[in-house]
């Protein structure tokens, strides 16, 4: 790359960190608020368990309106089912105009994620309703309530702003419960769940962006941004020079036909005894992806900027344990390039060698993922010699024909780590499933030009580039290939994310396997 090409991209760089700077004020995370009173307003939202019960609050409407209240809930035929809600008139006397009922369930039986998905769910119901989040009253002890509170922050996500029209703008600035022990429930909010609440934000902010604004260099700078200020947290990053002193040709290769030059992002949070060996989390972050020199179908190319869903998912979950102050030492990298199929990009037939002396010949350029892992993950296994290694990426549409929009795919030398992170991912919401890595899957990315290739084996498609993957991590470090094809996004809405975009796949999951397992 010239001299002059470098000054040009850093001027435009400069120019894309003041644009996401300007921007990101407009979708900054929603603000959550306890307290224990409902103040009167034109709208309530108001808890309603399976038995009828209301709080504290109902009981004061009621005892305001002659039983007013009770009369409404029952002549509408509400039941306190889990997930639903209904519009009433508010009773006279109430202080409120409609109230809109959300029911709880059988309180002592919902898990964390159905908690999750009555707060998101609500909320959303709200905005629908009412075009704002009023008051949400509910008699719940602070865990049930903290849990509510974290789902609704997440069910209050609105990607819109890039939406000029205001009629088409849902965001909303903040949330208050009124709960019978607000400050407990703040306590536990801010201690276990609103910096992972945040760290979702901000993964899908950027996930969500389009590739026009975040690209290797950008992701860089604004996840320097949310990183800023939090303590026990380092940032290196690798620029195409250090790629090629430290021979990472597989990185460099896929960054090659971009104007845009590939990143590496080392991101170091040391929040437990130096002496800890740390657990290394590597993500696949290819900006956009046109497939190169061999293309994608062009109808279905658009959503290529969810390519780097992987890489904002590890440095959103060490955004989240840096940000609780978690008792633990962690390493997120991100692999950073944009796959274009420009003068300079590699061909189907290469031969690259990375920086594990391995060499490559590239089948298809459009297998690239696995590609920019290789030196990441190498890197990672060798520099820190992790306590786990896991690595998130968008790899295969082979693991989202199999597993669909349900699970994430699993795949480990391993074995007794997959059973942990099942039991996590059912725990969390962020769910996986085992598929099969074995010696044949290894076997078949062998080359009779190159060690291994990246593509065209006989070996089910996912198996092989989780066989690809592993290639490059010591048998004896403990490695977990999260492929997250299926799940990285969805067009439809869910109860925790109202927008069509990114889930941020991962960070529930990760979050939820380092604090049981690791943290000190």
């Amino acid at each position: 790359m010239t001299n002059k090409v470098r000054i040009l991209w850093g001027i435009i760089g400069l120019f894309a960190a003041t644009l996401i700077s300007a921007k990101a004020s407009v979708n900054t995370p929603t603000q959550v608020l306890f307290t224990e009173q409902a103040a009167s307003a034109d709208y309530l939202l108001l808890g309603v368990s399976a038995n009828g019960e209301t709080g504290a609050v109902g009981l004061a409407i009621n005892q305001n309106s002659a039983q007013g209240l009770s009369y409404l809930i029952e002549a509408s035929g509400f039941t306190g089912k889990a997930m639903s809600t209904k519009l009433i008139p508010a009773p006279q006397n109430s202080g409120f105009k409609q109230i809109l009922l959300v029911g709880l369930g059988e309180p002592s039986q919902n898990s964390e994620v159905e908690w999750q998905e009555i707060g998101g769910n609500a909320i959303q119901k709200a905005i629908s309703e009412f075009k704002t989040v009023p008051t949400f009253a509910a008699e719940l002890s602070p865990d049930h309530a903290a849990q509510l509170a974290f789902g609704a922050k997440l069910g209050s996500y609105y990607f819109d702003k890039y939406k000029t029209d205001s009629e088409q703008q849902k965001s909303v600035t903040s949330i208050t419960f009124a709960v019978p022990s607000p400050a407990a429930t703040k306590a536990l909010f801010n201690k276990d769940w609103n910096s992972v609440a945040n760290a979702i934000w901000h993964t899908r902010n950027i996930s969500n962006e389009p590739a026009n604004v975040i690209y290797p260099e950008s992701f860089v700078t604004y996840w320097k941004q949310q990183l800023k200020g939090l303590k026990n947290v380092s940032i290196r990053v690798f620029d195409e020079d250090d790629m090629l002193d430290k021979n990472m040709g597989a990185i460099y290769g896929v960054g090659r036909g971009s104007a845009r030059p590939p990143r590496m992002m080392i991101v170091e949070y040391m929040g437990a005894n130096k002496k800890q060996a740390p657990v290394v989390l590597v993500g696949k972050g290819i900006t956009f992806d046109t497939g190169g020199i061999s293309l994608k179908n062009p109808p279905n190319m658009w959503n290529m900027k969810f390519d780097m869903s992987g890489a904002a998912s590890v440095v959103g979950t060490l955004y989240a344990l840096a940000d609780r102050k978690a008792k633990v030492n962690v390493v997120a990298i991100a692999a950073l390039a944009e796959n274009m199929p420009g003068a300079n990009a590699q061909r189907p037939g290469d031969v690259v060698t990375s920086m594990s002396g391995k060499t490559i010949q590239i089948r298809s350029t459009d297998a690239e993922g696995r590609l920019v892992l290789a030196d990441g993950i190498y890197y990672g296994d060798i520099t820190y010699n992790p306590s786990l290694l896991v690595d998130v990426a968008t790899l295969t549409g082979s693991a989202s024909r199999a597993l669909g929009k349900d699970y994430a795919a699993l795949f480990t030398r391993h074995n007794e780590l997959a059973q942990k992170f099942i039991e996590v991912g059912i725990k969390t919401g962020d769910q996986v499933w085992q598929l099969p890595l074995n010696d044949n899957h290894f076997k078949a990315i062998k080359n009779d030009v190159a060690d291994i290739m990246n593509s065209g084996p006989t070996a089910p498609g996912a198996s092989a580039g989780a066989a690809f993957v592993g290639s490059f991590v010591r048998e004896q470090t403990p490695w977990v290939h999260l492929d997250i094809a299926g799940v990285a996004w969805n067009d439809k809405a869910t109860p925790i994310k109202a927008s069509p975009g990114s889930t941020s796949f991962g960070i529930r999951l990760l979050n939820g396997y380092i604090k049981r397992y690791f943290e000190q």
